[in-house]
């Protein structure tokens, strides 16, 4: 089968579905605890214009668009930096669509609690690609920019920042209560903040289709080796996890241009 990667789709399950959106899905989880091989064909395009490009930017650009393309905008990474709200941006009809809509603030916990944003359609989504073993809402906001306030309030607190290699040999610290955490930070938070804060206390326990979850983990690259095959222990976030405790970033290698057998 050949395609090219792009982050996999996910499916709330016990455990979660992944699948590689290509023309045909191919559904991963059916690779699981066997040998799956894959090949780079040594092919990027960019995923904004899909022109072909010798390196990828900032998962999947050529560098024009990395620059230029909204996707690829620093509010992306920092919230609090969006002006859709003000109705500006790098391309103020996308950022009406994407981030002048409806966030959501949340705190993840894996190996300690973490704090995040994302669309409110994007949820559970973005709790599945960042491997948190369980999630619970905080805040809704209205738009990106007020969930970026709440989040860098809380980064003096939390982090925002996932231990991939920890995330992927599943330390998790279970004494973790996510919802006293939240409504803990309600006393401490000014209330132009907690005016947003969700009432909405379900916590979100996430299963994921891994056999075995490895003692050690080493990053994988088609930027190193074109071939990277074995057989497949399982899938958490976007990394899958072969034998041996190799991993491989999926989300990392979007645009890359591949056949899997």
């Amino acid at each position: 089968m050949k395609g090219i990667l792009h982050k996999m789709k996910t499916e709330l399950g016990s455990p979660i579905q992944y699948s590689l959106k290509w023309e045909t899905p191919v559904l991963m989880n059916d690779f699981i605890g066997k040998h799956l091989r894959m090949e780079f064909t040594g092919t990027i395009t960019c995923q904004k214009c899909e022109k072909v490009t010798k390196k990828s930017f900032g998962e999947g650009f050529c560098y024009p668009c990395f620059a230029n393309a909204p996707e690829a905008a620093e509010c992306i990474i920092r919230p609090e930096l969006c002006r859709a709200h003000l109705g500006e941006g790098r391309d103020v009809e996308w950022e009406e669509a994407n981030h002048n809509q409806p966030h959501v603030v949340y705190l993840a916990a894996s190996d300690v609690v973490k704090v995040g944003v994302t669309r409110e359609t994007q949820v559970p989504t973005r709790w599945i690609d960042q491997g948190a073993m369980s999630a619970i809402r905080l805040a809704e906001t209205p738009n990106r920019y007020e969930a970026g306030r709440l989040e860098v309030e809380l980064k003096a607190m939390f982090s925002d920042k996932t231990n991939w290699q920890r995330m992927l040999k599943n330390e998790y610290d279970d004494s973790i209560d996510l919802e006293e955490e939240k409504w803990s930070l309600h006393e401490q938070l000014p209330e132009d903040l907690t005016q947003f804060f969700s009432e909405n206390d379900e916590i979100i326990d996430l299963q994921f289709p891994v056999l075995e979850y490895p003692e050690k983990v080493k990053s994988m690259s088609f930027d190193k080796d074109t071939v990277i095959e074995g057989i497949l222990m399982g899938i958490k976030g976007q990394y899958l996890i072969f034998e041996g405790g190799k991993v491989l970033n999926i989300r990392k290698h979007t645009s890359y241009h591949v056949e899997i057998s």
